[in-house]
Order: structure tokens, then sequence, then C-alpha cells
């Protein structure tokens, strides 16, 4: 059930969000040299490797790590690119994510593939084995502003009382985050 919830939200979210996307497409490529989307690298189930896809909000230069890692991260970040940020609107790419299957809408966000701390604690409660959300409990918990063994605390309380009813409550709240941009740091 949850695979075709997926997919029939995911394909009708991308008609209807198509004239929003070609806009940020058409932003992103007139106020900065480089690509609209960029394909980041990310963990997914089972720990194995998927190209994501995100609007580019960060300059083409600009380390691939995550961002609190970063030492001025407003540097590196494009003209549109703070405002996509903060609205979530750069996460939009990842409905194709969501078809193809790499994702679903709601799981533990995909990690870095370089995001060893993360990846690590997640194998160790058996976290690695769910399929990677475009939000999750974590994010609705405080997002940016947790620190990785909090995270995974949420990851594993997901994993434990996941349910269809438990995904629309964690997506419904995601929309509130969203509005009113919450745990939002970068």
């Amino acid at each position: 059930m949850k695979r075709i919830f997926d997919l029939i939200n995911a394909f009708i979210l991308l008609i209807l969000l198509g004239p929003c996307l070609l806009i940020i497409a058409i932003l992103i490529k007139a106020t900065s040299p480089g690509p609209i989307l960029y394909w980041s690298r990310r963990v997914g189930k089972d720990n194995t490797l998927f190209n994501m896809p995100k609007f580019r909000t960060m300059k083409i230069d600009t380390p691939a790590v995550a961002t609190h890692l970063l030492s001025n991260p407003d540097q590196h970040v494009t003209l549109p690119g703070k405002f996509l940020r903060k609205s979530s609107l750069d996460e939009l790419p990842q409905l194709i994510s969501i078809l193809k299957g790499d994702m679903s809408f709601v799981g533990p966000r995909p990690a870095l593939f370089n995001q060893d701390d993360l990846i690590t604690l997640r194998t160790k409660k058996g976290i690695h084995v769910l399929q990677p959300g475009l939000t999750g409990w974590a994010q609705i918990n405080g997002r940016d502003e947790l620190p990785i063994p909090v995270k995974v605390e949420y990851d594993e309380f997901y994993m434990k009382k996941r349910s269809f009813l438990f995904d629309l409550k964690i997506l419904f709240k995601t929309f509130s985050k969203v509005i009113f941009r919450e745990g939002i740091t970068h």
C-alpha cells in the first residue's frame, strides 16, 4: 500500500507542481553557472548507494559534504538558494527518486555517502533496512538542529512504530513545519 501511495502521489505532485518546477529551474539557471539539479550520492535501503536529485542551491565549487560541516555555509549559497532551502523547495526533485523507488515519502532521510557516523549508527540499530524518505520522524522533531545520535533515536522510533496512519501524521506535520520554516539552520 505504501508503494502505491508513493507512486500515485509523486506522479500527481510532479504534474501539479510542473509550472513551479519550471520557474525554479529558470531562476537557478539565470542566476548562477552550473546545472539546475544537484545529484547527491546518498545511502538508501540496505546501505545501497543512489543518486538523489535536488535543485542546486550551492555554487558549483562547494565541497560535497553536509552543510553543517562547511566553515561558512552562507558563502556557498546561490542567490535563490537561501530561499529554496528555507522553503524546502530544493527538495521537490526528490519526487523523481520516489517514482524510481529509491525513496518513499516517509522514512529516515537518506544519509550522504560520506556520513559514516550516521550510517554506522543506523546499521547497528537495523534502520538501514528501511526505504529512505523525503521526510521522516526526525525531520519533524528537529531536522537540522538534531545531533546524529538523537536523529538515529527518532529513526529507530519510526521503525518500531511505522504504519500508514503514522506516515500520514508525519506528512501532515511536515507540511506544517515547512510552512513555518521550523528546524532549518541552512
